[in-house]
C-alpha cells in the first residue's frame, strides 16, 4: 500500500530549542562541524491508492491540522517509494 508522507518544519525566523539543544549536544561530544540542526514532524498516511484528489486532500491536511501556519511550514508531500 502507498505511504504519502508529510513533512512540516518550523519557519526560519523563529528559534527551534529543540533543535538547539541537539546542536549543543553534539557540540559537546566534539561534532562541532554540525552548525545547525531544526527539528520538525514526518506524517506518514497510508493509503489505499494515490490519485491527485488524495494528494490534494492531504495537502489541505497538512496545511490546516498537522502545521501550525503561522509558526511552522508544510515543507513536502510526497509520495513514498
Amino acid at each position: 500500500m502507498p505511504t504519502i508522507v508529510v513533512e512540516v518544519m518550523p519557519k526560519a525566523v523563529l528559534l527551534d530549542p529543540q533543535g538547539k539543544a541537539v546542536t549543543g549536544a553534539l557540540h559537546r561530544q566534539g561534532k562541532s562541524h554540525f552548525e545547525e540542526v531544526r527539528i520538525g514532524k514526518r506524517f506518514e498516511l497510508t493509503v489505499a491508492e494515490v490519485t491527485p484528489a488524495i494528494l490534494e486532500e492531504v495537502q489541505t491536511l497538512a496545511e490546516d491540522l498537522f502545521a501550525n501556519l503561522v509558526i511552522e511550514d508544510v515543507v513536502s508531500v510526497t509520495v513514498a517509494e
